[in-house]
């Protein structure tokens, strides 16, 4: 699936990942409607891995361009 199709996805709370990532990383989201001191905050990309837990998330041009994306539950 492409990041175009896998993208209104993530917006509606979906997880996905890419088929070629290592085991090491389980899927992204997006986070949204969030608040920082009361301030809303612009919603913001993070992948969730065994290891690290989560960590920030930016698309790079292999991933968007990419084919292999799926949806993950």
């Amino acid at each position: 699936m492409t990041f175009e199709k896998i993208l209104p996805i993530l917006k509606n709370n979906g997880k996905a990942i890419r088929e070629q990532w290592d085991s090491d990383e389980e899927f992204i989201l997006v986070v949204k409607d969030q608040k920082f001191n009361g301030v809303p905050v612009t919603p913001y990309m993070l992948i969730k891995t065994t290891s690290e837990g989560y960590s920030s998330f930016a698309p790079t041009v292999c991933d968007v361009l990419a084919d292999d994306w799926k949806v993950v539950d």
